[in-house]
Order: C-alpha cells, then sequence, then structure tokens
C-alpha cells in the first residue's frame, strides 16, 4: 500500500520554502497596490499639515480679535463707570468743575497784565460830542443873557435908516449874536400897548410877537436902554434870524447869525411885519 500524498504533489518542506521565496520576491519589488497606498498616505499627511497650519493661524486671529474685544469692552465699561454716576458723586463732580472755575477766576484777577489794555493802553478821544456841544453852547447864552453882555457890535448912524448896529468882530454862521430884550407880555397887555404908542407918532414901536407853548406872547422892547438888539434893523435878506431861547421855561428872543458875517457889516434881520397898515406907516419894511 503505498503512502498518501499532498494535493500538491510537493513535500510539505518544499511548499513552505516556495511560499517564503514567493514573498521575499515581492517583498524586493514593490507592487501597484503598495505605491498607491504610499500615495494615499502622503496625500494624508500633506493635508493634515496644511490643516494645522491654518488652524494655528485661525487661532492666532481668533486670539487678537478676542484681545480686541475684551480692550473694547473694558473700555465701554469704564465709560459706563464714568457716566452712570450716582447723586453724590454727581455733587462732588460739579463742586470740583466749580471750585475749578473760581480758582480760575482767582488766578485771572492775582496775575497781573493779563490785560491787551495793559500791554497797549486804550487813547481817549479829546472831542466832545454832539451833544456835550450843544449843552456847552446853551450855558455860555444862558449866561451872556443872564448877565446882559452884547460883545462883538456896537451902535451907529446909517444913511436914509437912523440908528444901527455894526458888527465889530466875524460870527459863524448859526452863532449867538444878541438877545432881543425887553418886556415879555402876552397878547392882551400887548394889543393895549400898541393902541397907547400909536397916538404918539413920536414914538416908535419896538413890539416883536411870537407863539410859545400854543401861546402868543410879546417882547415890548419900545423904552428906551442901553441895550443893543432893539436897534438892528430890518432886511428880508438879512444876516440874521430871531429864535426863542429857553432859560427856566421862560421864552428868550435871541438874534443868531444865518451867514458868516464879516467885521464892518451892519446886522439885519426881517421884522416878519406884512400888514398894509404898518407898510403904509413904515415903508422901509417893503425892503
Amino acid at each position: 500500500m503505498s503512502p498518501t500524498k499532498s494535493p500538491s504533489g510537493r513535500p510539505p518542506l518544499q511548499e513552505e520554502n516556495s511560499v517564503a521565496h514567493h514573498e521575499s520576491k515581492n517583498l524586493g519589488k514593490p507592487t501597484t497596490e503598495t505605491r498607491k497606498k504610499a500615495e494615499v498616505e502622503k496625500k494624508r499627511i500633506s493635508s493634515a499639515t496644511e490643516l494645522s497650519v491654518k488652524s494655528s493661524k485661525q487661532r492666532e486671529t481668533e486670539c487678537n480679535s478676542i484681545g480686541e474685544y475684551f480692550q473694547t469692552k473694558q473700555e465701554l465699561t469704564d465709560v459706563q463707570r464714568n457716566t452712570a454716576l450716582t447723586p453724590v458723586d454727581k455733587l462732588q463732580s460739579q463742586k470740583m468743575v466749580k471750585n475749578k472755575s473760581q480758582r480760575r477766576k482767582a488766578q485771572r484777577k492775582k496775575s497781573p497784565n493779563r490785560k491787551l489794555t495793559d500791554y497797549y493802553p486804550v487813547r481817549r478821544s479829546c472831542r466832545k460830542s454832539k451833544t456835550e456841544l450843544e449843552s456847552e453852547e446853551k450855558m455860555r447864552i444862558d449866561e451872556l443873557i443872564q448877565t446882559g453882555k452884547e460883545d462883538g457890535m456896537k451902535m451907529d448912524m446909517i444913511i436914509g435908516k437912523g440908528r444901527g448896529v455894526i458888527a465889530t468882530r466875524d460870527f459863524q454862521r448859526g452863532e449867538f449874536v444878541v438877545e432881543y430884550h425887553g418886556d415879555l407880555i402876552e397878547i392882551t397887555d400887548a394889543k393895549r400897548r400898541e393902541a397907547s404908542y400909536a397916538q404918539d407918532s413920536a414914538t416908535g414901536c419896538y413890539m416883536y410877537y411870537f407863539q410859545y407853548l400854543n401861546k402868543t406872547y410879546c417882547i415890548d422892547a419900545t423904552r428906551e436902554t442901553g441895550r443893543l438888539g432893539r436897534l438892528i434893523n430890518h432886511s428880508k435878506s438879512g444876516n440874521c434870524h430871531t429864535k426863542l431861547h429857553n432859560i427856566n421855561n421862560v421864552p428868550h428872543l435871541i438874534l443868531v447869525a444865518s451867514r458868516d458875517i464879516l467885521v464892518g457889516e451892519e446886522l439885519l434881520y426881517d421884522y416878519g411885519d406884512r400888514r398894509k397898515s404898518s407898510i403904509e406907516a413904515h415903508p422901509w419894511l417893503k425892503n
């Protein structure tokens, strides 16, 4: 009876050697499957490296963003802490501000030469205002009227007129010349006196009527005095004109220069009497 043979027809030892030899051949030369596995592993490692680099950058960005966030939050917290003050804190802060302003004011008072005028003194004008000049002129006229001074003129005989007044100095336009001095009377007394003067042809009439505070008055200068205003003659184109001047609510009739008057000129003004009877009695009123 022959011994049983293995299906391969080879002895076990020979089969083992054959397998080992085959594996050694496979190890010596890599197969296609092995190469594919190696490439897959290489790609996996490369992608893992890229992911790690990206994640580190993201972490760095996130860290920066978190730091900024906390810094902003801290600032907002400080602002809120400052704004959300209690009434006591607000009162204290107001006191501090008030004390600070008071200290500044005290420093301004104590510190010298803080004004521009300390370095550049103010040059005040010596010119007087129009109101001051008018007030001074009124006071001057008041004094001349009350004292009766009549400077800058003299009485002289004028051919064809008789007595007249001549300027002995220059007068400027608008300047006070002289007062028409006489008795200040009301209209009823004036009419009675005028009728009495008309009965005596030798007596002249030196009466001047005017309105003051809606009332008619008259200056009667018929009585002979040493005043020159009553002797100034008539002319429709005179170099003087009449004007009312008030002293303590009492009207005074004055003559003012209508234009510049030179030395030697006769002083003249318009009597203003246009009545027929007056012109017939005194023909020179026409001129």
